[in-house]
């Protein structure tokens, strides 16, 4: 992250018809560049105005927006935000760096008064168009790490599944140092707990094999740590050691007249089982390994 205080300028757009179809036909607010074929307009027009179903097979009638969860929702948001918001910061900001992933922007100021001043831009730049960033997840942040010791209220915030705060970390001389770095953040952590106990492998698995429940764990162990283990391994790793402690419930479950009430033993056992197959599950590939008594 660049020396920089940060407002992440996460936006809750509210796409309207009208302004969506004008973003790829006609020219409101700059927010085009090029005439689109009318084919496109037309189905634009028509996923704006399909009702949304719902589980019980009820219809609801679209007058604004698309519904949470739609299949085109992020490809009119970013439709929509690169011509409102990127388009507009490269010609306005030319020298101010800033990230978008669908509605949530990143925008890298150097002081705090250029930040307030940019920030005060873009409310009125979404306000044109017919957008508002979301109140309480637009801040601006002050990235504190050593080099930067200045006070703010602000020092932390969550885009992506990540937490960005002033961390420990060593350099190649093996020396600690604080910086601003990015680890999985504690609202991902507790939905990849829930997902786990979601399997509820002690108590309705207990019939299944070792083997089962490695195919059901491990593509989603494996997508866990190729996303959220990027950096800061070692938080990821501390989150996913939750599995082990289920799978230990399971032995005591599957093996009762054994270890019903040996948490620490059934611990062992499966320790013993990851040192002789340590290829069975990913976790254990990865070194997150049960304890095993030698």
């Amino acid at each position: 992250m660049p020396d920089v205080t940060e407002p992440p300028d996460r936006c809750k757009s509210r796409v309207r018809e009208s302004r969506t179809l004008g973003s790829v036909g006609a020219k409101p607010n700059g927010l085009a560049t090029r005439p689109v074929p009318l084919w496109v307009r037309l189905y634009v027009a028509r996923w704006l105005r399909a009702p949304m179903q719902r589980a019980d097979g009820t219809q609801e009638a679209r007058t604004k927006g698309t519904p949470q969860g739609g299949v085109i929702r992020p490809l009119l948001a970013n439709l929509y935000l690169h011509y409102a918001f990127d388009a507009w910061m490269q010609r306005n900001y030319p020298r101010i760096p800033f990230e978008r992933y669908a509605d949530d922007g990143l925008v890298h100021c150097t002081s705090r008064e250029q930040a307030e001043t940019v920030l005060l831009a873009i409310r009125s730049r979404f306000a044109e168009c017919g957008l508002e960033l979301h109140e309480k997840k637009t801040r601006i942040v002050y990235c504190t790490d050593d080099d930067r010791r200045g006070k703010n209220e602000q020092v932390a915030f969550d885009p992506l599944g990540y937490t960005f705060q002033p961390r420990r970390a060593k350099n190649r001389y093996g020396t600690f140092f604080v910086s601003f770095l990015p680890a999985i953040s504690k609202r991902s952590a507790h939905a990849i707990r829930a997902t786990i106990r979601s399997w509820r492998m002690a108590s309705t698995r207990n019939n299944q094999r070792l083997e089962d429940l490695a195919e059901l764990c491990n593509p989603s162990v494996r997508g866990w740590m190729n996303y959220y283990g990027r950096y800061y391994r070692s938080k990821c790793v501390t989150v996913l050691r939750y599995l082990n402690e289920c799978l230990c419930r399971w032995v005591q479950w599957k093996y009762k007249d054994r270890y019903r009430n040996k948490e620490r033993a059934a611990m062992h056992w499966l320790g013993r089982i990851a040192r002789r197959e340590p290829k069975l599950m990913v976790l254990w590939q990865l070194g997150v390994k049960p304890e095993a008594r030698s």
